[in-house]
């Protein structure tokens, strides 16, 4: 398992609260990095992939550089963010070091991070922010004279913008497209402090997200390219971190409401979800339900990873332990339950064959024939209770395929069919089929029995 990325990578730095990730943003065309008056808000590195002008390439945004000093002062360890800036730098073609006009000159630690791109040899475009007018932009040319390169703009006014873009794409190495083939989204989700970021660790075989057990360490939902293996095929993924899941009232800052909200968006987005839980429960807590319910609610293909299960030593317990949070998860039947140990590597290797699996699920296409004989031997072992008038029949279905099978039943009177009779299709299908982690919906259409709305009209 291997983290990719064939693109040029274009790397914004700074210190602290200069605009990094607005300008992240505004480059980027849209909303990715949470900006917020708060310092540090921005942690571990996010990434978009931009194509302009037939050049593509990969911007990732980076947490604020803080001198020594001030790093130890931090309550969060701002030692971990300055590896993964490092990090970024040495993997850049391009630095863009984000300036703040407003600080009036250049501090001293803006120097520093200068000199310390030029001693390790990196092109560098310098973005002056905050430049909100033109009589601003006039005094920026003399802002930092210790470069050629720098661009004026304001991401509150969408000035130099255009033209940042365009010396971006003009210093980069080489002309490279986005590629073709998409990839497979996984979001990982959970509570605060469950292992996410310590599975997605594993995972890459790398110290690429930071982990803390300081709850809320992550904070944004970062994207990862990774190719996952298993049996020598590969599964060309997207992972992407997301920051832990609670309820909205208990969020402490508008920078957590607005995680939570980057969270469920992510999973609205994602293909497939991979939900992290806690062995150390015994079985899925309050708030695991309210997770699973959200999954459910997008009728999203889904694993259930119970970390830190290294602690339950014999089969049996590990066994119990599966089946204590399945029986306590009832909104998410079809999800494939495996234990592992972010800390250890127990069941690590395991989760790439169980995500190719659902991965193949998801592309599950049956033909019309096989898909109404199916439903129809469904019909005949338990046909659903009549009203005392009318008789629930089901014609005839077909299935298509977008994120998770649909299976579409046109029926003589679709009220008729209650939750329970649904749920009953669904787990025969299921079984039927050996679908794995991958919900299936049905949706009921009216249709008239052949024949019908002629009489009708001859009636009438």
């Amino acid at each position: 398992m291997k983290a990719v990325s064939e693109l040029p990578n274009v790397v914004i730095v700074g210190r602290p609260n200069v605009g990094k990730s607005s300008l992240f943003n505004c480059l980027c065309g849209k909303r990715i990095s949470i900006v917020h008056s708060e310092s540090g808000v921005t942690r571990d590195r996010i990434t978009c992939d931009i194509e302009r002008d037939e050049h593509a390439f990969r911007l990732i945004d980076t947490g604020g550089i803080l001198f020594f000093d001030e790093q130890k002062k931090n309550a969060y360890s701002h030692f971990d963010i300055r590896e993964q800036v490092d990090a970024a730098i040495d993997s850049a073609d391009l630095v863009v070091l984000a300036l703040d006009f407003t600080s009036g000159q250049p501090t001293p630690l803006d120097n520093e991070i200068y000199s310390m791109l030029r001693k390790k040899n990196k092109k560098t475009l310098v973005l002056i922010n905050k430049v909100d007018n033109d009589n601003m932009e006039r005094d920026a040319s003399d802002f930092f004279p210790q470069s050629k390169d720098c661009v004026p703009v304001s991401c509150a006014q969408r000035r130099g913008i255009a033209e940042s873009m365009d010396r971006i794409v003009s210093m980069l190495p080489k002309k490279v497209s986005l590629p073709a083939q998409k990839r497979v989204s996984i979001a990982i989700i959970g509570r605060p402090n469950v292992g996410k970021s310590s599975i997605v660790n594993r995972l890459l075989g790398s110290e690429r997200m930071i982990v803390s057990e300081i709850p809320g360490t992550t904070r944004d939902c970062v994207d990862i390219e990774v190719d996952l293996e298993n049996d020598g095929k590969i599964l060309p993924a997207l992972l992407v971190d997301t920051a832990g899941l609670r309820q909205k009232r208990r969020a402490d800052s508008a920078v957590e409401i607005f995680s939570i909200m980057r969270t469920e968006n992510a999973i609205k987005r994602a293909d497939i979800v991979v939900f992290v839980a806690e062995a150390s429960t015994g079985e899925a807590s309050a708030q695991d339900k309210k997770v699973a319910s959200l999954i459910a609610e997008y009728s999203k293909p889904c694993l259930i990873l119970i970390n830190k299960s290294d602690l339950a030593s014999e089969k049996r317990e590990l066994e119990a332990l599966d089946e204590a949070f399945s029986s306590s998860l009832p909104f998410l039947p079809y999800a494939m339950v495996m234990p592992c140990s972010a800390k250890s590597g127990f069941g690590i290797k395991k989760i790439s064959a169980a995500l190719a699996r659902i991965s193949e699920d998801m592309r599950t296409v049956l033909p019309t024939a096989l898909v109404n004989k199916l439903i129809m031997k469904a019909y005949e072992r338990n046909r659903p209770p009549s009203d005392g008038r009318r008789i629930f029949k089901l014609y005839y279905a077909t299935m298509v395929n977008h994120g998770a099978p649909l299976f579409i039943i046109f029926a003589n009177y679709p009220d008729l069919c209650k939750p329970n009779y649904v749920n009953y299709l669904k787990n025969f299908l299921r079984n039927e089929l050996g679908l794995v982690g991958t919900p299936i919906r049905i949706q009921f259409r009216k249709r008239e029995r052949p024949g019908e709305g002629r009489k009708k009209k001859e009636n009438t």
